[in-house]
């Protein structure tokens, strides 16, 4: 094409540079950059703006704990004055104690001021606190000896309710208890359960009655 229609891309690069020019808008550059810089250092900054500032109230941030997921599970009961301890259940017993109704849900230790209360799937005991005779780690367990249901030592009749082999509290009473089942005849004089923190359940009972030595 004989004619662009943008004759300033045609000459692009072959106009000739005036060096005198240049230097004055690159100075005049300069000095524009620096006025505004001088201009914005002048001008007060306001508090808000500051770095490190925060508001009082963020936007973003909550106020208040998120909710509580439902069925949530908790070391400590809703009722006032009553300590609840779940059970620890090892992985690969769970399907074993399930298979006999025994699940996190329904598996708990509950301390209130006066009664001790044992859940354990479709097994229950209940007694005063006062016939608590003496409370005692123990652990850990062959698996064989407590997967699954309850178990019944032969020996003295005591009662095991456990869903892990690591350890335990043996709670003995000074009067046998049923542990009630359709058909439980049967009344026991010791159970040993397998909760989370047996330590705290210990201690939790103690302070509530006074056991023998």
């Amino acid at each position: 094409m004989a004619n662009p229609q943008q004759p300033e891309l045609r000459r692009s690069g072959h106009t000739p540079v005036d060096q005198g020019h240049a230097e004055e808008i690159a100075d005049s550059g300069r000095g524009t950059r620096a006025g505004r810089r001088s201009g914005r250092d002048a001008a007060q900054v306001p508090p808000e703006n500051e770095p490190g500032h925060h508001p009082p109230v963020e936007q973003d941030k909550p106020v208040t704990p998120p909710p509580t997921p439902t069925g949530a599970r908790k070391d400590r009961a809703a009722a006032p004055g009553r300590d609840r301890f779940a059970f620890a259940f090892a992985r690969r017993l769970m399907p074993v104690s399930a298979a006999f109704g025994v699940i996190p849900p329904t598996a708990h230790v509950d301390v209130d001021e006066t009664e001790l209360r044992i859940r354990f799937g479709p097994w229950s005991l209940r007694t005063p606190l006062h016939n608590v005779r003496s409370l005692t780690p123990t652990g850990p367990y062959s698996w064989w000896k407590i997967a699954g249901p309850a178990h019944i030592s032969v020996a003295d009749r005591g009662i095991t309710f456990a869903t892990t082999t690591e350890r335990g509290v043996c709670i003995r009473f000074h009067e046998p208890v049923e542990a009630a089942l359709p058909t439980s005849l049967l009344r026991h004089p010791a159970a040993t359960v397998t909760v989370e923190d047996p330590d705290a359940l210990i201690a939790a009972i103690s302070a509530r009655t006074e056991l023998e030595d």
